[in-house]
């Protein structure tokens, strides 16, 4: 058995944050026109799994070829069943990273559970070191938590932690075009903060969004960009970074116009995206999905994962390639994010 399928698992929709450029969208678009297309999600779905669905495929993965499972949302830890299913998911023997906004953090019976379950990584969101900018990015929808509240947090997993290797802290900053500055001061903050890794990805917003002009870069942003990305690699200050050919993968991404190949794409052969209603997909892009036809489309929703991942194709050759693309080779690298000591 070749064990080495990574899941991006969506577990929930609902989340506490109104981030504007979400790929989840915004609630206040989607009230008035809800997203009637495959594999566009929503804040404001209705049809996420029952725990029972999700425990019940959850209890196939041993003897199945995932290896890595990355808990994502909608805003996982918020859900009091997410910890159950991670369970379920440690017992299989997988790697277990979870996506997270930061805050659940601050509640000691998340923290000391995550660490107790011997979850292998927690990768935070932040977007700005400056704590009013970053609150404008990523608002929350009561206004009482933001950037201070999700420091507190990683310092209470920390703490948790104690001398204990796992899990390892990540922060994930997402760069804007207006502040490039961002790829160093974000680094800055979190060789302070005592996370072991960090990973600055470009935003990425179908181009009909209305904060596609203001907030994706153009190839005239490539200088600017391509400066903070090699002054931060040529001082990680500790962290552990995605490898060194990241850089030329975001670069890349925010010099072209979202077109082109990908050489051995691992999509659908060693990547697979599952969304809150169990649908699953050969890759989070949303590009790849609009692409997939109907008689590819496949759910957990009553599946053996030892089946739905026993006949994959070897990587191929994709001639879909965005942003979103940029944004999985860090999901594929994650041993590498885990380890911190090849930082040192």
């Amino acid at each position: 058995m070749s064990r080495d399928v990574t899941l991006l698992w969506a577990l929930r929709s609902p989340c506490a944050f109104a981030c504007p450029h979400c790929y989840f969208g915004t609630i206040e678009e989607h009230k008035t026109a809800p997203p009637d297309r495959a594999g566009v999600l929503s804040h404001l779905a209705r049809t996420d799994l029952s725990l029972a669905a999700l425990t019940a495929f959850a209890r196939t993965l041993p003897g199945s070829d995932v290896q890595r499972v990355v808990i994502a949302g909608g805003e996982p830890l918020d859900w009091p069943g997410a910890l159950e299913v991670v369970a379920l998911i440690k017992d299989a023997g997988c790697e277990v990273v979870i996506a997270t906004n930061g805050i659940p953090l601050t509640r000691p019976q998340v923290t000391e559970r995550l660490v107790d379950l011997g979850v292998d990584g927690v990768s935070v969101s932040l977007d700005h070191a400056d704590p009013e900018v970053n609150d404008r990015m990523r608002p929350s929808r009561s206004g009482r938590f933001g950037y201070h509240d999700v420091l507190a947090g990683i310092g209470a997993l920390r703490r948790a932690r104690g001398s204990r290797r796992a899990p390892r802290i990540g922060i994930y900053t997402v760069v804007t075009r207006e502040h490039p500055q961002a790829i160093t001061e974000m680094a800055a903050l979190a060789a302070e903060s005592g996370v072991d890794y960090y990973v600055p990805q470009p935003i990425s917003l179908p181009p009909d969004h209305a904060l596609a002009a203001r907030m994706c870069h153009t190839p005239g942003d490539v200088a600017a960009v391509g400066a903070h990305l090699d002054r931060l690699y040529r001082h990680p200050q500790g962290l552990a970074l995605p490898d060194s050919s990241y850089v030329h993968r975001f670069l890349a991404s925010i010099s072209t116009q979202d077109s082109g190949k990908v050489p051995g794409c691992f999509g659908g052969a060693r990547l697979f995206f599952i969304q809150p209603d169990g649908s699953l997909w050969d890759c989070p892009s949303d590009r790849r999905i609009a692409a997939t036809p109907p008689e590819r489309r496949r759910s957990i929703r009553g599946a053996d994962a030892r089946d739905l991942f026993a006949d994959r194709p070897p990587c191929t050759d994709c001639m879909l390639f965005s942003r979103d693309c940029v944004n999985m080779w860090p999901l594929m690298g994650m041993p590498r994010l885990l380890d911190v000591e090849v930082a040192r």
